[in-house]
């Protein structure tokens, strides 16, 4: 099989203006709803990442008609939330645990049978927080271990129920929506701490009621979902690593434009904000339901801190790049109530320890989070223990430390930023792709 590593070596000031792929978040939905959806819908701004990819043809598998993507362009043919048919094979989700989870609850209340899997890295992240809730309202589903595979067995009528998440999950809340939609009664989550809230944007730009009220959200079967067009926003997990890249990388100045800032996802921003960033918020507008704006981002002399615990689900993916900024501050920043990171792609708290204690940087990790002591990114070689993310980190590292970073193992960069090196050294960074 094909391998690719980055190696990054140290740069100087940072200059340009960008855009960044579109929201892998929003990309997916926008399937998923489109897809049930009365109509054809035309999506623009769409991520052809492998992620979002596999949520396509798990769809065309179950007789959805979807063009595309061509220019980051889908026009999707919805056969209304009844017109799903059964797969002939088993459902792949790729290394998508947006895809695996959300799908879930869409396919526990359709009239056929479904099987659902992943690769290796998928066949090891936790289902049994989709299963469990899935199971109280009807649904019959057997998985590996608590792990995908997961078997769906289709036919059963499924019941509302009052949700309490035990702990902050936009797939879970998502998951339970989408069975909620076809659900007898009323279905109500009840979050316990703020998480993005795409699904229920996106179910407002689909014309589907749902009532918010404060922290519950309640849904019913009584309507249907009307196609529409929608522009996704730029990445603001993608656009994280150059944040970050502008910066800790002196002399640096860059624009990134057309980014969405939806208040669920602005975490890295308040964080680095508050370790000292230079981050200014400009030419604030709406793309439908989702705010967007440009980031204007310069060099900046960050401090550690203690990251508030309830910023924690609002960056809960921009963690690993996070910490390369906090690996280059001065002082501590200490980080708990990040439990989550430890079911992402990669263990991300023990990947991202290894890899840093690797580059010379003093850094403890905790069940929940992690110390680090900023200090001087050294050179050498990490691993991206095949997480998407753990590879650009430590490509944004290797631009800021003493000698230059290989990264091991970065075609999984694919799956939410397929021209990341592109982009990054067209803001003059010096990444290059080694294939093998």
């Amino acid at each position: 099989m094909k391998k690719v590593n980055f190696v990054s070596k140290p740069s100087k000031g940072l200059k340009g203006t960008i855009e960044v792929p579109g929201d892998k978040s929003i990309s997916h939905r926008s399937v998923i709803l489109g897809a049930i959806a009365e109509g054809s819908s035309k999506i623009s701004g769409f991520l052809d990442g492998e992620d979002c990819l596999a949520t396509i043809r798990a769809f065309q598998a179950m007789n959805v008609k979807i063009e595309g993507p061509e220019k980051q362009q889908l026009v999707i043919h919805g056969v209304g939330k009844h017109g799903l048919r059964k797969p002939d094979e088993i459902i792949d989700c790729g290394n998508s645990g947006t895809t695996i989870r959300l799908l879930s609850g869409l396919l526990a209340v359709q009239k056929f049978d479904s099987n659902l899997t992943g690769d290796s890295s998928l066949q090891k992240r936790p289902m049994e927080r989709v299963r469990i809730p899935l199971m109280q309202m009807g649904a019959r589903m057997m998985s590996t271990n608590g792990k995908p595979p997961l078997n769906i067995r289709g036919g059963q009528i499924l019941h509302g129920i009052d949700y309490d998440m035990p702990e902050a999950s936009a797939q879970v809340k998502s998951c339970i929506l989408l069975a909620g939609l076809y659900a007898q009664g009323t279905t109500t989550v009840i979050e316990k701490g703020i998480t993005r809230d795409h699904t229920e944007r996106m179910l407002k730009t689909f014309s589907y009621p749902i009532e918010k009220n404060d922290n519950r959200i309640t849904i019913d079967s009584t309507h249907k979902l009307i196609a529409t067009d929608i522009t996704i926003p730029g990445d603001i997990s993608s656009a994280a690593f150059l944040i970050v890249a502008a910066t800790i990388i002196p002399d640096s100045e860059i624009l990134i434009r057309n980014v969405g800032i939806n208040p669920t996802r602005t975490g890295v921003i308040q964080i680095l904000q508050r370790m000292g960033a230079n981050i200014s918020i400009q030419n604030l507008r709406q793309y439908g339901d989702e705010p967007i704006a440009d980031l204007s981002v310069s060099h900046a002399k960050l401090q550690g801190i203690t990251i508030p615990e309830e910023l924690v689900p609002l960056a809960i993916d921009e963690f690993p790049v996070i910490f390369i900024a906090a690996a280059c501050a001065q002082g501590t920043t200490l980080l708990h109530g990040a439990r989550e990171l430890r079911a992402k792609e990669s263990d991300r708290i023990g990947s991202m320890v290894t890899g840093l204690q690797r580059l010379g940087i003093d850094v403890e990790g905790y069940e929940d989070g992690l110390k680090i002591v900023g200090g001087v990114i050294k050179g050498g070689v990490v691993d991206s223990y095949d997480d998407h993310r753990i590879a650009m980190s430590f490509a944004i590292a290797g631009a800021a430390a003493t000698g230059e970073v290989t990264v091991q193992d970065c075609l999984n960069v694919n799956t939410s930023f397929p021209n990341f090196v592109k982009t990054a050294n067209s803001l003059q960074l010096a990444i290059k792709e080694l294939s093998s």
